[in-house]
């Protein structure tokens, strides 16, 4: 068993130096939320999202004519909408899609999306809040291994370092898939995003986050730098309130 004393004397050490990372972090996030909505690239009130791009369609149209696309069968995606166009093309094309529950918040924390046995379209299925009806939810020792994981980003730039929302339930999820064996060095993770989260500078980042593969927008497809991804789960990184919030981790705590 994991201590919770110790787990919260471990994250109060890891805060401290931290602190300034996050603080960089969020400065990129309310400066690329600022010029997508002064742009008019995204609807008003993207501050705190993951962005719901202008093009979304296109950059899944892109991503679909790519060979690891083609390739893959198996998909693990975001339950974000700025996805959704990415999450129905897959299931349109047959894919296994493994869609994350919003904020891990079930003890299975994955709904999985057979387009074998879907009574409805694969658009409709691809939206998070029919997926939380139709779908089976099964937990990470359940899963097939993962071809191809689509994530969504606020910032990312060509060496594929990636800024989320900053809540880190994707830096969870690709822990969990990497401990279990579901996804390795080779699986190529890919975010879809509008050109103007694509950033043309150093970005900041910790232990924990994974850089991607590809990026792919409404206008281009970048390929990314050599992969970085923790191997599993940094639990000096995770606050004890962030642990109880999401059972996987809690029943892993308590072991």
């Amino acid at each position: 068993m994991i201590d919770s004393l110790v787990l919260w004397q471990r994250h109060r050490e890891q805060s401290v130096s931290t602190e300034s990372v996050d603080q960089a972090k969020q400065a990129v996030r309310e400066r690329v939320w600022a010029l997508l909505e002064a742009a008019r690239a995204v609807a008003p009130g993207v501050h705190g999202r993951i962005p719901a791009f202008v093009g979304a369609d296109q950059a899944a149209e892109w991503l679909a004519a790519l060979p690891a696309w083609q390739a893959a069968e198996v998909i693990k995606a975001v339950p974000d909408r700025a996805q959704l166009p990415v999450r129905a093309r897959a299931l349109a094309d047959g894919k296994l899609v493994y869609m994350a529950v919003p904020m891990l918040a079930d003890a299975l924390p994955f709904y999985l999306l057979d387009p074998t046995t879907l009574a409805i379209s694969p658009t409709e299925a691809a939206a998070k809040e029919v997926a939380a009806r139709v779908a089976s939810k099964v937990n990470v020792d359940e899963m097939q291994p993962v071809d191809l994981v689509i994530c969504g980003s606020v910032a990312v730039n060509r060496q594929g370092v990636r800024l989320g929302k900053g809540a880190g339930y994707s830096d969870i999820e690709i822990a969990l898939l990497h401990e279990a064996g579901l996804i390795g060095p080779e699986t190529v993770i890919v975010t879809t995003v509008h050109s103007l989260q694509v950033l043309d500078e150093p970005l900041p980042e910790t232990e924990h986050d994974f850089s991607v593969d590809l990026i792919v927008t409404p206008d281009e497809v970048i390929p990314c730098g050599p992969p970085r991804r923790p191997t599993g789960l940094i639990w000096e990184h995770l606050s004890p309130e962030k642990i109880a919030a999401i059972p996987v981790l809690a029943a892993r705590a308590g072991r």
